[in-house]
């Protein structure tokens, strides 16, 4: 069982980790927290994008020797490849922690898995701690994984469409790896943020055609694509593969916000979604 120390740093390990989003596919956001012996947080790192060090190798190395005896909490399960960099695991097993809690299972992981080989190493391990609270992180990424293209989402407010300078809209974009403006421009979300040997930008509109369309986003190496504005073609093209939609009312101060239950009156959530949150 996790211990309140650690549920904390699971917490903290998932924050961070949403730092990479926008940047480290096709790897996966991560985050990383290392406790010391007596469960006092000795180091934290998150994996920023593919090729650079993930997220327990920056966690190990800000921690030190201080990682000795301790315990890593990790959002994912480590890996056990040896790809552009080592396998996390052996950083983990070098580093003689004593303990490892993770939250989810790696699909992607070879061999055994990274979670077999630290108990092989006499390291305890602990599965699915706070496993749901990760997915807000990690589910874009696993989405993509099991459909085979990006995991999309429409962002727009009901009677005009965003302002290009709001800090919401500008944070929102941040977070996923491509975004279509309303023009039907395609950009990073963190523009140079992805390594150019894994990431590019489609130079040319989709097309007409769903299936190609999410070809060529799919193509382009991203796991998350931002569509913004109502009117934005794009929407309507790939409008069966929309897997999330954000909707912004104008001109509501928070004290007359409708509740859910009202929300669901005004007619504003498309057909075929559900109303999960306002």
């Amino acid at each position: 069982m996790a211990t309140p120390n650690e549920l904390t740093a699971m917490r903290r390990a998932i924050a961070i980790s949403a730092q990479g989003l926008g940047t480290t596919s096709p790897n996966p956001p991560v985050g990383c927290v290392i406790l010391d012996r007596d469960g006092v947080p000795v180091g934290e790192g998150y994996h920023l994008r593919k090729g650079d060090h993930h997220a327990e190798v920056n966690a190990l190395t800000a921690a030190g020797e201080r990682a000795e005896g301790g315990t890593a909490v990790v959002t994912l399960e480590p890996c056990n490849h040896h790809g552009r960099t080592p396998p996390c695991r052996q950083a983990l097993i070098d580093a003689k922690v004593s303990r490892v809690l993770m939250a989810v299972m790696d699909p992607t992981s070879r061999g055994e898995g990274g979670a077999a080989v630290l108990e092989q190493a006499g390291i305890e391990v602990e599965r699915g701690v706070l496993e749901q609270e990760a997915l807000l992180v990690l589910g874009p990424w696993l989405h993509s994984l099991r459909t085979g293209r990006p995991h999309i989402t429409w962002a727009y407010t009901v009677g005009a469409d965003e302002d290009d300078g709001d800090q919401g809209v500008i944070e929102l974009r941040r977070t996923h790896d491509l975004v279509i403006r309303r023009n039907g421009t395609i950009e990073e979300g963190v523009p140079g943020g992805h390594g150019a040997e894994v990431f590019c930008v489609p130079s040319g509109p989709l097309g007409d055609a769903p299936a190609k369309a999410l070809g060529t986003l799919t193509g382009a190496g991203a796991c998350s694509v931002l569509i913004e504005g109502s009117a934005n073609e794009a929407a309507q093209l790939v409008a069966d593969a929309v897997d999330r939609v954000i909707i912004g009312v104008p001109g509501t101060p928070a004290s007359s916000r409708p509740t859910i239950a009202s929300a669901a009156g005004l007619d504003l959530v498309p057909s075929g979604f559900g109303l999960v949150g306002v």
